[in-house]
């Protein structure tokens, strides 16, 4: 029950919670696509995903200087149900929505 405890303290904050829904509609993805999403800072997008990765909630890959992220693989049925509400009914909420439409439109790495 602890570690379910530790993945809502870690959602139970709007920019976490907005991540994690990204990450479950999109997949893996670098964290300049995620800034860019949220209208946020690298940096701050960053932590927030360093918060999520200890949670249990994220994974992350170096590919140079960027990092991806994705959500962890589902160890039970919690997490399989986690995943699933978040890709499919909050993909649905406006802000979630608008979220997908910055990050479709994002400019990471492109010249």
């Amino acid at each position: 029950m602890e570690n379910i405890v530790v993945i809502f303290k870690a959602l139970s904050d709007t920019t976490r919670l907005r991540l994690a829904v990204l990450l479950a509609g999109q997949g893996e993805t670098c964290v300049c696509y995620l800034a860019q999403a949220l209208d946020e800072p690298d940096y701050k997008v960053s932590r927030h995903l360093s918060v999520m990765r200890s949670a249990g909630l994220v994974q992350a890959r170096r590919q140079g200087t960027w990092m991806h992220y994705r959500l962890s693989e589902p160890k039970n049925g919690f997490d399989r149900q986690l995943k699933d509400l978040l890709r499919t009914s909050l993909a649905h909420h406006p802000v979630a929505k608008s979220d997908s439409e910055r990050m479709g439109r994002s400019t990471c790495g492109k010249k």
